[in-house]
């Protein structure tokens, strides 16, 4: 009898050249390396960044290389800024920054998007392992790579990066690189982030990293095919050279820098930047109590339909190690937009740590390279390749919101504190997205800035700032929507008016957001879009005590065209979605609210779409704030009397707006007396409260309960909808219903369940 050993024999040497040379010219397709994306880690030093150190490092020659490089970012961001053509370039939507040889970010500008830090060396990495030595790439100086695709490393795919390299002797020694906002993607819908993706292909262009400058000159083939891959080819040449020439520029002051200081102080100063912060990062968690926090939160809508899906967050600190652990999340949902990758959501991570954890370090990869990060690929905030990602910043922005909350709870009773605690901040997308033909003919895609006017969450002892600024970017602005009339064929009616009670409420209020109110009027072609969730479940909460923000649906007014209205009885323009809403002064029109995930809604003339920003969170116990300040924005109109009454407790004349304190000290003490009455025992409420499983017509996704491996998620075949409660690994997939193809199916069955009851009537009639 033969027998076979079929256990691996060990190949000769020539062997496995000949294996390797085989894979290498056979290989059928090139996509993100799991290697290079799952590691958020600096790289070791390099054999050269090791001798230009062991020659010694000058500590004032470092900190003078550092403060002239910030000086070059900052330039070249002004550069984009003033330049650009996206609406993200004008409003400040984007970075700039240097990084060393292996990628790692050494330094951000000052102003900007800080998550970029995060991501940025994934691109660079895969350019060196896979471009650097590939004969049909190769990297030159005067070479050029662009890159937008997030799953090689971005926010997500709507931002587009530039990326040289610095080259001396032959040898890379650093890069340089800046990235925008730019808006249109050539996605299935207009603007760069569709809500109504279904497939990784409906989100437009996918740029893995490519060279598209050589050796100082664009290649005019492929900027020919990116032309010709989104709707507005002006804005993909423009900014292109825009993002060109900033990061031409800031090679520029690096030449002097090197010129100065020589080739291996510069390099030793980058290196020993990200060092640096890496050991200060370690020191800083060691000074954070030993422990466990968590914060759970839910997505309210796939942007589609009605569900609730979890983004569970636990951090473990043990001395100087940080432990963030997402586990517990729900699974992707294989045809809905809202899925992200993992280096996204880490993006995010990155923007609360540089912004409120300790905003004082400089701005680069290190700041969370100590870290580690537990995740089940294969959920929403941890997807796989296949998974549309058009509104990845869905989960990505709720990765921020975790790490805001959770260092409140870590560091507030520690001695030191590096920055104040801050209730959280706005986390949703709440703008227009449009698209279409404009009054001058182009074909356009983009979005509002109002995004980037989020409310900022209270501290303890102030309160949040109204509208101030997006969570990913201090610095960015909101723009003046009559700049925006010249370009595009709509008007914001209401453009950041307060919304009156749209705040956190707490000892201390969350800052209040805007609403805003768009019709369109003179394109052949026009539509807008919305790309947000918390319409029926909070987006935010408030902190010790706080109240979160409420909740926002999109509201419409179709069929009527608001302009002629106006023209005719000019009191119609006095308008708010709450005055609209309730008092209908549009005769015919037809007025509708849903959740705010809006795909591309062809408008007629005037017809009105609104929506509002929402609130940062609170911070402390209502009946604690000062009645004074309550009386002070009552006053203002900042809150109705509803609220000064039924949260904060105070009592006051409304015509003259003097308190009652008597009648305050009072009805704050029936309140916390009532208070008490209505509390119960804890493990009273926990058996009162907490059940099973969800309720048996929710459509859940995640784990239900914080000490299982299982996840819980509503799965559809023939049958219909079924629940699933698995470990990731066994979820089969999941995809939902084509919403049309339910209705249709509601409606055929309404139409057989008619025909029963009077089908001899109907055939008579027909």
């Amino acid at each position: 009898m033969t027998t076979f050993d079929d256990r691996p024999q060990d190949l000769s040497e020539l062997e496995q050249e000949w294996v390797d040379k085989f894979m290498d010219e056979t290989t059928l397709f090139l996509g993100p390396d799991p290697e290079i994306m799952r590691s958020h880690s600096i790289a070791e030093r390099s054999v050269y960044e090791e001798a230009c150190i062991a020659k010694g490092v000058d500590r004032v020659t470092v900190e003078r290389v550092r403060k002239r490089i910030a000086g070059a970012l900052d330039e070249g961001y002004e550069m984009c800024e003033a330049q650009g053509a996206a609406p993200g370039a004008k409003w400040g939507d984007l970075t700039t920054a240097i990084y060393t040889a292996a990628g790692d970010v050494s330094y951000l500008s000052c102003h900007g998007v800080i998550a970029f830090s995060a991501i940025l060396h994934h691109p660079i990495r895969y350019i060196m392992k896979y471009w650097k030595d590939e004969p049909t790439v190769g990297i030159d100086e005067g070479d050029g790579f662009i890159h937008n695709d997030a799953r090689f490393g971005n926010v997500h795919n709507t931002d587009q990066s530039m990326i040289m390299p610095i080259v001396r002797d032959g040898e890379i020694i650093a890069w340089v690189a800046a990235t925008i906002h730019e808006g249109e993607n050539g996605a299935c819908e207009p603007g760069g982030m569709p809500s109504g993706s279904e497939t990784a292909f409906d989100d437009g262009l996918r740029m893995s990293p490519f060279k598209i400058v050589e050796r100082g000159h664009l290649r005019r083939d492929l900027l020919t095919f990116l032309q010709h891959s989104v709707r507005d080819p002006k804005l993909q040449l423009a900014d292109l050279k825009v993002k060109i020439g900033s990061v031409r520029r800031i090679m520029e002051r690096v030449d002097a820098i090197i010129e100065e200081v020589g080739v291996e102080a510069f390099v030793g100063a980058l290196r020993v930047t990200i060092e640096d912060v890496d050991a200060e990062v370690r020191r800083r968690i060691g000074e954070l109590p030993d422990g466990t926090v968590s914060f759970n939160q839910f997505m309210d809508s796939t942007l589609k339909e009605n569900i609730l899906i979890k983004m569970a967050c636990k951090i473990h600190v043990k001395g100087e190690k940080m432990t963030i652990d997402l586990r517990g999340t729900g699974p992707e949902i294989l045809n809905r937009a809202m899925n992200s990758p993992l280096c996204s959501v880490k993006s995010m991570m990155m923007q609360a740590i540089l912004a409120f954890w300790w905003p004082d370090l400089p701005r680069c990869t290190s700041a969370m390279s100590c870290i580690d990060i537990i995740s089940d690929e294969g959920t929403w905030a941890d997807a796989s390749y296949d998974a549309p990602m058009g509104q990845s910043l869905q989960a990505s922005f709720r990765g921020f919101s975790a790490l805001q909350s959770l260092y409140g709870k870590m560091q507030f009773s520690t001695p030191k504190k590096h920055s104040n605690v801050v209730a959280n901040w706005f986390n949703q997308i709440n703008t227009f997205l449009w698209g279409g033909i404009t009054q001058h003919g182009d074909s356009v895609g983009n979005l509002c800035a109002d995004l980037n006017g989020m409310p900022g969450g209270a501290k303890p002892f102030r309160d949040g700032e109204d509208a101030v600024s997006p969570l990913f970017c201090a610095m960015a602005d909101t723009a003046e929507q009559e700049v925006m009339e010249e370009e595009v064929p709509f008007m914001q009616l209401v453009s950041k008016r307060l919304v009156r009670d749209n705040m956190g409420f707490g000892k201390f209020t969350g800052g209040m957001g805007y609403e805003m109110i768009v019709a369109s009027e003179g394109s052949p072609h026009w539509g807008f879009m919305t790309v947000t969730s918390g319409a029926k479940f909070s987006s935010i909460y408030g902190m010790f005590g706080g109240y979160g923000c409420g909740t926002y649906p999109l509201s419409m007014v179709k069929g009527v065209n608001a302009y002629d209205a106006i023209r005719q009885d000019s009191s119609k323009f006095d308008l708010s979605i709450e005055k609209v809403m309730n008092e209908r002064p549009f005769e015919g029109g037809k007025y509708m609210t849903s959740h705010m995930g809006l795909q591309f809604d062809v408008a007629k003339d005037g017809e009105l779409y609104m929506i509002s920003q929402g609130a940062g969170g609170g911070y402390g116990d209502p009946l604690e704030r000062d009645p004074a300040a309550v009386i002070n924005d009552a006053e203002l109109r900042r809150i109705s009397p509803k609220v000064a009454r039924d949260i904060f407790a105070v009592i006051y004349d409304e015509k003259t707006f003097r308190i009652d304190a008597e009648a305050t000290e009072a009805a704050r003490a029936q309140a916390r007396k009532d208070r008490l009455h209505r509390g119960k025992p804890y493990q009273e409420f926990v058996d009162e409260w907490v059940t099973p499983e969800p309720p048996k017509d929710m459509l859940y996704y995640g784990s239900w309960g914080d000490d299982t491996d299982e996840l819980t998620a509503t799965v559809f075949g023939i049958d219909g909808p079924s629940r699933v409660t698995a470990t990731i690994d066994e979820m089969p997939i999941i995809m939902v219903p084509d919403r049309r193809e339910v209705k249709i199916t509601h409606l055929e069955a309404r139409i057989a369940e008619l025909e029963s009851k009077h089908g001899e009537n109907i055939r008579r009639l027909t």
